[in-house]
């Protein structure tokens, strides 16, 4: 005798419904190489950026960092975004172009540096890595890919113009275009 779950799979899904004959592969929590599914010994203290590791996450307060240095036993690491930086890995590149760039050049950086800071209030491993004029373009490598995305919105937000984003197949890059002339 058929059950009712058996009678289910024969018949078409409904609107909204997910197929049951279909199985879902759910991508990757994590695609960075750098992020370990595993995480780090607690605290753990970045010795270049002086971020600190803590219930499983990154974040920045250099008060606390003096205090577990001196205090407790701390493991001495390198953070995923200085190792990115110090391997040149970039996760997003933004590419700036057009006249209207080098007539607002100081404009648009400042808006560079306020996205990165407000991005590393929220998770300091989001940096920009390096900002460097290449031809006629400005060109801006991010150690996250979400990081590169809020610049481009950023920049579209202020100063129009006009914006592409393209993500690689897996998330794991972005790379972001802004025009104005």
């Amino acid at each position: 005798m058929p059950t009712k779950r058996d009678r289910n799979m024969d018949r078409a899904p409904r609107k909204f419904e997910m197929d049951p004959n279909r199985s879902v592969e759910r991508p990757a929590r994590n695609t960075d190489p750098y992020v370990l599914d595993e995480g780090m010994p607690e605290p753990s203290l970045c010795t270049v950026c002086h971020a600190i590791y803590r219930n499983k996450r990154w974040y920045l307060k250099e008060r606390e960092y003096v205090e577990i240095e001196e205090g407790e036993e701390a493991n001495h690491v390198v953070c995923p975004a200085c190792q990115k930086i110090d391997q040149l890995y970039p996760e997003g590149i933004v590419t700036l172009r057009g006249d209207y760039l080098w007539q607002h050049e100081e404009e648009i950086l400042n808006i560079l540096r306020n996205t990165e800071n407000s991005a590393m209030a929220k998770n300091p491993l989001g940096r920009i890595m390096s900002i460097k004029p290449e031809g006629d373009a400005l060109i801006v490598e991010t150690t996250e890919e979400k990081l590169a995305e809020h610049i481009g919105r950023a920049l579209h937000k202020s100063h129009h113009g006009e914006l592409n984003i393209d993500w690689s197949d897996n998330h794991s890059f972005c790379r972001v275009s802004w025009e104005r002339d």
